[in-house]
Formats: C-alpha cells, structure tokens, sequence
C-alpha cells in the first residue's frame, strides 16, 4: 500500500491535472512556409501531390490529427488533406493530416506563388490577399 503525506499527493493531483486527456487536441500553428494540398502515399517514398508526382524527403515526417507522427506505409492510397512543407530539393518534408477546424481556415495557399503573394498572419493562422 502507498501512503501520501499532504505534500505527495497534492503533487500527485497536480500532476493528474497538469496531464493532457488521451486525445485532446492540440492547437497547431503553421508557418508562411506551409502549404495545403492532397497527399496520397503511393508507394513510399513515392506520392502525389495534388495529383502530381512526388516524394517524401529522407525522414520525412507525417502527423495525425493528433499531431501524432505516423509512418508512410500506415497512409498508404489514401487521400488526405494536409499542409506540408518542402525541403530545399522541393522533397515532402513535413505533413501534417487536418483537423476539420483547421481544414476550415480558408484561404489557404496551395502554391508557394500564391504565398508569396498573400499575407500571413502568424498569431491568427489566417492568409489574406495583399
């Protein structure tokens, strides 16, 4: 049996308190680099990217909805809405699978063209044209 003086556990309810609930969200914040787009896993590390040929990057990194990382192979022909971000040999670097609030944010740029040309607020996580 364990025995708590007043001390342990207060610190044993602060830290049930302090704990994330299994599979809370989490509020994500993007960058003016991160881009919105159709990823389909074909055969790692071959993909489509809005329906063109790509590839994901040496340690390319997928995240859940929960911002949990997932591997390629788990992903495999099926179509998500993500954002991504590309590596200096325009590789897939990062995605990250939408949640529905995030999927909502529109605009949001498909191009790195149409980046360049809107502005990003970083704080509010909404794009706006110049």
């Amino acid at each position: 049996m364990i025995r708590f003086d007043s001390h342990g556990a207060a610190l044993v309810l602060a830290a049930l308190l302090a704990a994330e609930p299994a599979g809370a969200q989490t509020t994500r914040n993007f960058d003016a680099q991160t881009l919105r787009g159709e990823l389909v896993v074909t055969r790692p590390p071959e993909a489509l990217l809005n329906n063109q040929r790509a590839q994901l990057a040496p340690g390319a990194r997928i995240r859940n909805a929960n911002n949990l990382m997932l591997l390629s192979g788990e992903v495999v022909n099926q179509r998500l809405l993500v954002h991504y971000t590309l590596d200096i040999n325009g590789q897939i670097l990062n995605a990250w699978i939408l949640t529905p609030a995030e999927a909502a944010r529109r605009p949001w740029p498909v191009t790195p063209q149409q980046a360049q040309a809107w502005q990003f607020d970083v704080g509010q996580q909404v794009w706006s044209p110049k």
